[in-house]
C-alpha cells in the first residue's frame, strides 16, 4: 500500500501556480456547500514527521474558509487529558455539523508509535485499531465525512529531507534526535503503519496515500482529493436530506422480535415495589450508608478512581431526592451533578455522545448524570426523534463508550428508578396540588405516561443490551422513596468499595 505511492511525481512551480487558483476557488465553493448541508468533515493528516504535515495544513488553512475550519494538533497528553479516558480529547475536538476539522497527531499516533517501539503488544495494537474502526464508522453513520491522508516518503527520500532541513537555517529547528531515531526505525514504522492503514481503510473512512517527496505534488494531490470528497459529501447530503426529514416525522415502533409488555412479561416485573422501611430504621441506615459513601469517595480521590453514575427512571420516580441524599454524603469539591435536558443547538450539531464525553470527571471525582445518553434508546426511540437504525446502533455505541470509561479505571453504575403507574399518578396529582412542586409537572409528563407500554418495551431492550460487566444496571424499587435512596447508597458503596 505504501510502496505503490512511490511514483516520483513532480510538479514544477509554473504548473503549480497555473493550477492552484482554480483549485482554491473550487475548494471554497465545496466548503460552502458542506456548510450549507451541515456536514461535519473530519480530515486526518498522518505520516512521518518530516513529510511536511504542518506545511500542508498551513496550505489547507489558507485555501479554505477559516470561519468553517478547525485545526487540532495533538502532542503528548496534558495532565488534564491523562486523568480521563484517552479518547476524551479527541471527542472534545470533533467538528460540529457544517465545519471541517483537521487532525494532526490523531488517534492513530499512539498505537503506531507504541507498536513500533515495542510498548504495545500485537493483540493490544489490534484492539486499538478495532476501536478506531468502530469510532470512525460511528461518526460516518451519524453523517460525518471522513478523509484520511497518509503522507508517504521512501526511505531514501526521508533521509534526503532530513539532511536538507538540517542544512537550511530556516528549517534546522524541525529536525530533532527523535526524527533520526524514527528514520533508523523506518522499516518498523512502515510495517506497522501499513498494518494500521489496511485495518482501518473503509469506504466510509478511506485512506489516501500521497507521495510527499515533492511539496507541490503533495499539496495539489491532497487538495484535489479533498475537493472530490467534499463534493461527494455535499451531493450525498442533498440526496438523503428529504428522506431523513420524512423519516424523523414518523413515529418509531418497537422492532420486530422485541419483547412486548403483557405478552411475555417485562424486566421491571422482577422489581418488588411492595418493599417498605420504617422511618426510624431509615434514618439510622441512611446515616450509616452516607458515612460509608463519604469515606469511600475520599479514599477514591486519593487513589484517583473516578465514578460515573447514571440515573434514569419514570417521571416522578424520585431521582432528584435520591441524588440529593447521595451528594449529601460526598465532599462538594469531589462531585458534579449534570442534569440532562433536550439538547442545545450546539449539542445538536454534534454526535449525540459528544455532550456526555465533555462532562466526564477527572480521576478521583464523581460525576452524576440526571438522565443520560440512554435518551437515545428511550425517549428518542419512543417519540420518533431518532430513526430505528439510529437507536438500534446506539446500543453498541453506548457499550463501547462505557467500556472505555471502565478501561480507564472508572466505576460505572446505572440506576433505573421504578414506580408503579398508580404511585406515579399519585405523585403527579400531588405536584399539581402543592405550590412549590408545580414546576415539576408538565404536559409532557402526562403525555409520556400515556406511552408507558412503548417505554416498557424500550426499557427491556435497554437493560438486556447494555447491562454489561463494565457497567451494570440496578433496578431500584422506588414506590417507597426511602427504600430507593438506601438501595442506591448501598449499591454505590458496595461497587466502589469492591473497586478500591
Amino acid at each position: 500500500m505504501l510502496k505503490s505511492a512511490e511514483l516520483g511525481l513532480r510538479v514544477g512551480k509554473e504548473e503549480y501556480d497555473r493550477r492552484l487558483p482554480k483549485l482554491r476557488l473550487a475548494l471554497l465553493q465545496a466548503h460552502w456547500e458542506i456548510h450549507q448541508g451541515r456536514v461535519p468533515v473530519v480530515v486526518v493528516i498522518s505520516g512521518p514527521e518530516i513529510s511536511g504535515k504542518g506545511e500542508l495544513i498551513n496550505r489547507l488553512a489558507a485555501w479554505l474558509d477559516p470561519r468553517g475550519l478547525e485545526v487540532n494538533a495533538f502532542g503528548p497528553p496534558s495532565d488534564e487529558e491523562r486523568e480521563r479516558p484517552p479518547w476524551w480529547r479527541f471527542w472534545r475536538s470533533l467538528p460540529p455539523r457544517g465545519k471541517i476539522g483537521i487532525f494532526l497527531g490523531s488517534w492513530y499516533t499512539v498505537p503506531i508509535i507504541g507498536r513500533v517501539e515495542g510498548k504495545l503488544g500485537k493483540s493490544a495494537f489490534q484492539r486499538d485499531l478495532d476501536r478506531i474502526a468502530f469510532f470512525e464508522r460511528m461518526l460516518a453513520e451519524d453523517g460525518a465525512l471522513i478523509v484520511k491522508f497518509w503522507l508517504h516518503l521512501s526511505k531514501k527520500d526521508q533521509k534526503k529531507h532530513l539532511k536538507r532541513d538540517e542544512r537550511d537555517p530556516r528549517t534546522r529547528w524541525r529536525v530533532t534526535p527523535i526524527d533520526w531515531k524514527a528514520f533508523r526505525l523506518y522499516d518498523r514504522f512502515a510495517k506497522w503503519s501499513e498494518t494500521a492503514l489496511l485495518r482501518t481503510d473503509a469506504p466510509h473512512a478511506p485512506w489516501v496515500v500521497v507521495d510527499a517527496a515533492d511539496e507541490n505534488h503533495r499539496d495539489l494531490a491532497v487538495g484535489r482529493y479533498l475537493l472530490e470528497a467534499l463534493r461527494r459529501g455535499a451531493d450525498a447530503m442533498k440526496e438523503k436530506s428529504g428522506a431523513v426529514k420524512l423519516a424523523r416525522r414518523a413515529r418509531s415502533v418497537p422492532a420486530a422480535g422485541r419483547v412486548v409488555p403483557g405478552a411475555e412479561g417485562n424486566v421491571l416485573d422482577t422489581v418488588d415495589l411492595a418493599r417498605r422501611v420504617a422511618d426510624e430504621a431509615y434514618r439510622k441506615e441512611l446515616a450509616k450508608l452516607q458515612g460509608r459513601v463519604g469515606a469511600l469517595t475520599r479514599k477514591a480521590f486519593g487513589k484517583k478512581v473516578s465514578s460515573v453514575l447514571v440515573f434514569e427512571g419514570w417521571d416522578a420516580g424520585g431521582k432528584g431526592g435520591t441524588i440529593r441524599r447521595l451528594t449529601e454524603a460526598i465532599d462538594p469539591r469531589l462531585y458534579r451533578v449534570v442534569p440532562i435536558a433536550a439538547p442545545t443547538e450546539e449539542e445538536r450539531a454534534q454526535h449525540y455522545l459528544w455532550r456526555f464525553w465533555r462532562h466526564l470527571p477527572r480521576d478521583g471525582r464523581v460525576t452524576i448524570f440526571d438522565r443520560s445518553w440512554y435518551g437515545r434508546v428511550l425517549v428518542e426511540r419512543v417519540e420518533g426523534f431518532a430513526r430505528p437504525e439510529e437507536w438500534e446502533r446506539a446500543y453498541l455505541e453506548i457499550n463501547d463508550f462505557e467500556e472505555q470509561l471502565a478501561e480507564h479505571g472508572a466505576v460505572v453504575q446505572k440506576f433505573w428508578l421504578h414506580v408503579s403507574p398508580a404511585e406515579q399518578l399519585r405523585r403527579f396529582r400531588e405536584r399539581q396540588r402543592i405550590g412549590f412542586k408545580k414546576h415539576k409537572i408538565t404536559d409532557e409528563d402526562w403525555r409520556n405516561r400515556k406511552q408507558r407500554e412503548a417505554y416498557l418495551a424500550a426499557i427491556s431492550d435497554m437493560v438486556a443490551r447494555t447491562d454489561t460487566p463494565s457497567a451494570r444496571w440496578t433496578l431500584v424499587a422506588a414506590n417507597d422513596k426511602k427504600i430507593a435512596r438506601l438501595t442506591v447508597l448501598e449499591t454505590f458503596a458496595a461497587v466502589l468499595g469492591k473497586r478500591l
